[in-house]
């Protein structure tokens, strides 16, 4: 590969079938690895306000800083690196919601809304920044702060979602995957189908994919008595990392090509 090739090529992956197939495992892992830690190991589920979302926001944050600090320093696209931050941030924002909903009290509604408006306005500043949101153009270290700031609103957001639809509107987790799963299907229609702006919809579904994940967790790994399957929580934890895992191996995984430089 020459200079000029390396110079068009962004630092996030091609967006492909295998891309989404991997940031949904991946949002299912963010949410049984953030319940591991914070209800199975700091018990925040049997008391909210015993500090143990609080606490296990500032592990996790801490890990998804280091994270994003390793992928900017890098010089080009690493699947590994790139990986480790999209699971930090999905475990960092389901820790974050929960702490938003159950600790400060605000109920999924007030989370939800308040997660919506800073990602719209993370958004918002990005495109006034860069005239684009469009993930093609994450090829600068300003970009990729913009990056991954509305990826950690995108996330945070779409727990607090996922939570909101399964627990305030009685469908449960099962039922609340199906709408999810739903949704993201009928964008990719409109994909295939319409003129939509594909920026538009890769960041809905980028953001839809994260409450999927968040309710096949909870599916997952809550007891029966709440709907859940009832396993364990470090054991769903731990299948899902070998599969995300074989995953990256098995599956492309090809940096974008930045328009202004293809």
């Amino acid at each position: 590969m020459n200079e000029a090739t390396k110079a068009a090529l962004s630092k996030v992956p091609e967006v492909t079938l295998g891309f989404w197939i991997i940031k949904i495992i991946a949002t299912t892992l963010g949410e049984t690895g953030g319940d591991a830690v914070t209800m199975s190991l700091l018990h925040a589920d049997r008391n909210a306000n015993n500090g143990g979302y609080l606490i296990g926001t500032g592990i996790f944050l801490a890990i998804f800083v280091a994270a994003v600090a390793a992928q900017i320093a890098t010089k080009k696209f690493n699947s590994w690196i790139y990986w480790i931050a999209i699971v930090a941030s999905t475990t960092v924002g389901t820790t974050m919601a929960d702490f938003a909903d159950r600790s400060l009290g605000i109920g999924y509604a007030g989370g939800s809304s308040l997660l919506l408006a800073l990602l719209v306005a993370s958004l918002a500043i990005w495109r006034w920044s860069e005239g684009t949101v469009s993930v093609d153009t994450v090829a600068t270290p300003r970009v990729e702060a913009f990056y991954w700031v509305t990826i950690l609103f995108s996330q945070t957001l779409g727990t607090a979602l996922g939570d909101w639809m399964a627990d305030t509107n009685a469908l449960g987790f099962g039922d609340g995957a199906l709408v999810f799963a739903a949704a993201i299907a009928v964008v990719a229609v409109l994909y295939y189908l319409t003129d939509i702006s594909r920026v538009l919809l890769f960041w809905v579904a980028f953001i839809l994919t994260r409450p999927l994940g968040a309710t096949v967790g909870d599916l997952l790994d809550k007891p029966h008595a709440s709907g859940g399957l009832g396993l364990s929580r470090v054991y769903a934890t731990a299948v899902l990392i070998v599969s995300m895992l074989a995953l990256i191996v098995l599956l492309p995984q090809r940096p974008g090509r930045h328009p202004a430089n293809g």
